[in-house]
């Protein structure tokens, strides 16, 4: 159960231990806890379970590590995560069928585009480390004075399950570019992909630079938070942990930055009732990764001229997406990831069906026999409601239950689209390109499509209003923003 094939064709196994300064350790405690395949409910593999003594034992190495790392060129770290690049580029199809394999997403739509856009992500910030400038304050002839960027110390970073890889990138790049040393905290489901990232990261970096540990939140990731010796928070997860890091940040003024959840409206005008459109509000729904994530476009706002027709369309383009093994080139959606998701998924169905005028147009409760009953798979759902006031539209599900809600008038469409407490991503679709910017800067997101519903990509400033989070990532200015901070010195020049 712990073999699969290697893109050389030959067997490997998943990596089983922790890395901690530069060395793969089972948890001092000897405990261990089981991964799970969410396609047919088997344990994969067992993986320590880390607790306070790991973590006091990665933040150590990270501190050790740290004071030499800094003091590389920041070309030299870049120079790194280039080379990182290549071997992640080079075991692309490894950690595609890992992630896959722990995840339940499906490998050609979604496992494989992430391990792909890992890679891309190391190289971007790979060629960012001459980026790590100040400037100078004219402030006389006699006087010299400039900023500089310096790394903050320790990062204490921790990611969720339903795209462990691209998370894990997008915190150990811009960090470790930046000068900063880390300590990752898998997430509890999905740690494998994550660890054999590190491994490959491993063979270019000294160690204690980057430290991966896996475990439980309460066991592992709060020890990790609330270490006195970490000098940066980096989360990504939901809400009501995000909330918990900020304390903890709080009680000793770390800066933190926080992705957390999202309920994004998806805006349709009565001008875009075309195939296009269906297409892009079935990509931003993420249906293909089982709507398992936060900018998932849930809060579909259709106006009334054009619902039903609409509907109609995708409904029938969605019945096409094919649910199965996530390990099939032929499988568009794969699972959801564990039982108690899947337990709350349908929840929120049988809600859905017993709420007053709410209408179930596609879907529903998952099989109970045949081969998707093996495991935690669930079709593509779909309810119609004119309120945007109960529970389906308010609560972030992160399953793949859709809300499509009738409009006629642009101001209350905005206002109904800005009535929750998430603001982290939004779509809007129409022709009018004015009408069309105007509802993008009405929204309250921190990211607004138009006309399209894409994925992050590098270079692009990604993060959330409200209680979807502080800061930003993918970006320059992120990092620069989340991973360094600035010292002034000034020079009397005269004396």
């Amino acid at each position: 159960m712990n073999l699969q094939q290697s893109q050389s064709g030959e067997e490997f196994s998943f990596p089983k231990q922790m890395l901690i300064g530069g060395k793969w350790v089972a948890a001092r405690s000897g405990a261990t806890i089981s991964v799970e395949n969410p396609a047919n409910r088997q344990v994969i593999v067992d993986v320590p379970r880390g607790g306070s003594a790991d973590v006091d034992l990665a933040v150590e190495a990270a501190q050790k590590a740290f004071s030499e790392w800094k003091l590389v060129a920041p070309r030299e770290r870049g120079l790194a995560l280039l080379r990182i690049a290549d071997a992640l580029e080079a075991r692309i199809e490894d950690i595609a069928r890992t992630i896959a394999t722990e995840t339940g997403n499906a490998l050609r739509t979604q496992a494989r585009p992430e391990a792909k856009a890992a890679a891309d992500i190391f190289r971007y910030f790979g060629g960012l480390g001459s980026e790590l400038k100040g400037e100078t304050i004219p402030l006389g002839e006699g006087v010299l004075s400039y900023t500089r960027r310096e790394p903050l110390g320790v990062v204490g970073a921790v990611i969720p399950w339903n795209a462990p890889v691209i998370l894990a990138a997008v915190k150990i790049a811009p960090a470790l570019c930046a000068g900063n040393t880390m300590v990752l905290k898998t997430a509890e489901d999905a740690p494998l992909a994550v660890l054999l990232v590190a491994e490959i990261c491993q063979e270019f970096l000294p160690g204690g630079v980057l430290n991966v540990l896996t475990g439980t939140g309460p066991e592992c990731g709060a020890p990790l938070i609330n270490h006195a010796a970490v000098a940066k928070l980096s989360f990504t997860g939901s809400t009501g942990v995000g909330k918990l890091v900020m304390e903890a940040a709080a009680h000793r003024i770390l800066p933190v930055s926080l992705e957390l959840g999202g309920k994004s409206p998806c805006v349709v005008h009565q001008d875009a009732d075309e195939d296009w459109v269906v297409d892009g509000v079935i990509a931003a729904m993420r249906f293909t990764r089982q709507s398992q994530s936060c900018t998932a476009g849930s809060r579909v706002f259709l106006h009334k001229s054009i619902h039903d027709s609409f509907m109609e369309k995708l409904i029938a383009k969605a019945a096409k997406l094919v649910v199965g093994d996530p390990l099939s080139e032929q499988t568009d959606v794969g699972t959801i990831i564990n039982e108690k998701q899947f337990r709350r998924v349908i929840g929120y169905v049988e809600a859905g069906m017993n709420e007053p005028g709410a209408q179930l147009l596609m879907g529903g409760l998952p099989p109970r026999e045949g081969p998707l009953s093996e495991g935690y798979f669930f079709q593509p759902t779909a309810f119609s409601h004119r309120s945007n006031d109960w529970k389906l539209a308010k609560e972030e599900i992160f399953g793949p239950v859709m809300l499509a809600i009738p409009w006629d008038d642009e101001a209350e469409m905005i206002r109904m689209a800005n009535a929750s407490s998430y603001g982290l991503a939004a779509y809007v679709f129409t022709h009018d390109i004015g009408r069309a910017i105007r509802n993008a800067h009405a929204i309250e997101a921190g990211w607004v499509q138009v006309n399209q519903a894409a994925g992050q990509s590098p270079g692009h400033s990604y993060g959330g209003y409200k209680e979807s989070g502080l800061g930003r990532e993918f970006s320059l200015s992120a990092m620069l923003d989340s991973f360094t901070q600035v010292k002034n010195v000034t020079v009397a020049l005269t004396r």
